[in-house]
Formats: C-alpha cells, sequence, structure tokens
C-alpha cells in the first residue's frame, strides 16, 4: 500500500504512535456518520456498535503487519495483496461475531455458516480505507522529515562554502602584505616595513577576533576597510588617497563580513600601486554606499591603467560567489572599466538591518 523506500525514512525511525490515530480518524468518523440512521432501530445499535469496535481493535495487528511489510522491504503489490487478504480475514471474523451476537440476543439458533461471506464491504472496505490512510500519513510525514534533512545538509554545505571563502581572503591579503613588507625591507625602508608590520598585526587582530558570524554591520566593515588601508598607506603614503561616504541610517545594514577588503585590495594592488611605480600622482579609492529603494548599494571606484590581457586576484570572484551563497538571486555584482578610466564595482544586495549583528 506505499512504496517500500518509506521504510528507511518512516519505519526506521520512531514514527509517533499518533499516527496511525490521525489515519484512523477520518475512517471511523465515516462509519460513526453511515450508523447514525440505525438509531432507534432495534438491536441495529449493537450490531454498528460491535462492528465499530472490532474494526478498531483490527487496526492494532493491522498497524504492526504494515509496518514488518515496510521493513522487509516487499514489493508494493505483494503488500497490497497481503494487506488486502488480512483485512479479508478480518471482516470474515467480524462477520462471525455479528451471528454470535445474533445468537446471544435470541434472534438466531446457530451459526449459518453459508451466510459468513456476505455483507462484507463495509467493515473491510473500511480497513483497507484505513491502510491505505496509514500509509499515505506516514509517507507525508517521511516525506517532510526527508525535506529537513535536505534542508539542513544544503544549509550546512552552503555554510561550510562561506566559511572556506571567508576563509581565503585572510591568506591572499596575507601573502600579498609580506611581499609588499619585503619590498620595503630590500628598497632600505625598514621604518616604513616596521609601521606595516605594526599595522598587519592590529588588522590581523581585528579579524581573529571576529566571532565567525558570515555578516556583521557596515560600520564594522567600514572600520575593518580603514584599517587595512591604513597598512596600504604605510607603503605608498600620499599617493594613496581614499574618499568613503555612507549614510548614517545606514551603519546598522548587514553585509557580508570583509566584503569591501577584497575589492579595496584589489584596486591598490592592480590600480594604485602600478601608477605609482610610473608615476608621483596619486590615486584615488572611492567608496559610496547608498539606499536604493529596499536594497542597499556598494560603489567602489579607483584609479588606474587599463590593462591590455584580461586578468586579476580572487578577491572580487571571492565576494562574488559569497553574495551568491548569501543572497542567491537577490544580489548582483557588476564590474568593469567605464569612460573615465576608472576600474568601477558595483555590489547590490538587500538592505536590511539584523538587530543581531547590530548589537
Amino acid at each position: 500500500m506505499a512504496d517500500p523506500s518509506i521504510r528507511h525514512a518512516a519505519v526506521k525511525e520512531d514514527t509517533p504512535l499518533l499516527v496511525p490515530v490521525l489515519a484512523a480518524l477520518p475512517v471511523f468518523t465515516c462509519m460513526v456518520i453511515l450508523g447514525l440512521p440505525a438509531l432507534g432501530h432495534g438491536y441495529a445499535p449493537m450490531f454498528r456498535t460491535l462492528f465499530f469496535v472490532a474494526c478498531a481493535v483490527w487496526t492494532v495487528p493491522l498497524v504492526l503487519l504494515q509496518r514488518a511489510l515496510w521493513r522487509q522491504g516487499r514489493a508494493w503489490w505483494a503488500m497490497t495483496l497481503i494487506l488486502l487478504a488480512a483485512s479479508y480475514a478480518m471482516a470474515v471474523a467480524n462477520s462471525l461475531l455479528g451471528q454470535w451476537l445474533s445468537i446471544a440476543l435470541g434472534l438466531e439458533t446457530g451459526y449459518h455458516w453459508d451466510d459468513l461471506l456476505r455483507g462484507l464491504d463495509g467493515c473491510w472496505l473500511a480497513l483497507v480505507a484505513f491502510c491505505a490512510m496509514h500509509a499515505v500519513t506516514v509517507y507525508y510525514l517521511s516525506l517532510q522529515r526527508t525535506r529537513l534533512r535536505l534542508a539542513q545538509a544544503l544549509a550546512d554545505a552552503r555554510d561550510a562554502e562561506l566559511r572556506a571563502l571567508r576563509l581565503q581572503v585572510n591568506p591572499h591579503f596575507l601573502f600579498n602584505t609580506l611581499n609588499a613588507v619585503s619590498a620595503l625591507v630590500a628598497a632600505g625602508a625598514n621604518r616604513d616595513a616596521n609601521r606595516m608590520l605594526a599595522r598587519v598585526s592590529d588588522f590581523l587582530r581585528a579579524t581573529l577576533a571576529h566571532d565567525g558570524r558570515h555578516e556583521h554591520t557596515l560600520a564594522e566593515e567600514l572600520a575593518l576597510t580603514e584599517a587595512y588601508l591604513d597598512i596600504e598607506k604605510a607603503r605608498l603614503g600620499e599617493r594613496l588617497q581614499l574618499a568613503m561616504h555612507a549614510g548614517p541610517d545606514l551603519l546598522d545594514a548587514a553585509v557580508p563580513y570583509l566584503m569591501l577588503q577584497p575589492l579595496v585590495e584589489n584596486a591598490v594592488r592592480h590600480g594604485i600601486a602600478p601608477m605609482a611605480g610610473v608615476s608621483s600622482a596619486a590615486g584615488r579609492i572611492d567608496i559610496r554606499v547608498a539606499r536604493v529603494d529596499d536594497r542597499l548599494r556598494v560603489d567602489v571606484r579607483n584609479d588606474g591603467t587599463q590593462p591590455t590581457q584580461a586578468g586579476g586576484g580572487i578577491g572580487l570572484a571571492n565576494v562574488a560567489n559569497r553574495l551568491r551563497h548569501l543572497y542567491g538571486d537577490a544580489q548582483r555584482v557588476d564590474a568593469g572599466w567605464r569612460d573615465d578610466g576608472r576600474f568601477h564595482v558595483s555590489l547590490t544586495l538587500p538592505l536590511r538591518v539584523n538587530t543581531e549583528v547590530a548589537a
């Protein structure tokens, strides 16, 4: 009466005893309603009550039999035949009980074996309907459990991938920073190298103190970005300029952790630093955060020279992947060189203030 595949999810687990009760309710409710016209017609209510109680008792072995067949992994057609035969035998037993009651009431003088198989449709169909309702109820419960487990597995996988992507940021940043410190030492700029190492230590202490959330407030994100830019200023000095703007009503908005740092690092490494190597002109990074309807829009623009070959680091791809995992289709990432000769990254994500994040 049910596909054998459900035995793993519904029978092997502890299915609540309430399930067969819920399955029996509609069947026996119909039996009660159909028996109402018999009230006041002699002994008819007694017979109706006997059949009702007998059918209710038969549901116990039917439940045990049905679950045993599920555990054994029987084919659906085999279970159907077995349950039909078992419920038919129970209906015959009910007919025998009815004849016994007739003899006890003095309505009959003996058993009529030739009438034993007559009038079985009511009890038999009720038991068959119970088996079907029990199977449907257990199948629905197992389906819900499977969906919950799948949702939990997907959430765990998504969380693991997000953590892996987030952990990818710090080693990439540290590798690039140590290269910069090595260059300063090789150039004899020991004072700048020491100052840069001190600021790297402060930045890493701030990131390692993070509690593992995938999001935090915009105010925290901007503070981390400023700490990172202090590191780069130790190397580039006045050749790096920054303009940052965000409305005060947006500072508690939830944003991905270390969302801006990889973008700013790309801007410095691939835009500002190459300019500083060939010119004394300052390079500028503009960060603007604004509300657009019910969305939060983050724009990062930087000066630079458009490369002749496409390429870049992992920063932009990392941020795009994390936004996709966190917000699905509710986010958008656009990046490229604009007509004004500047590289522009635009992020769009849902605007929401998470009270736990804000706290």
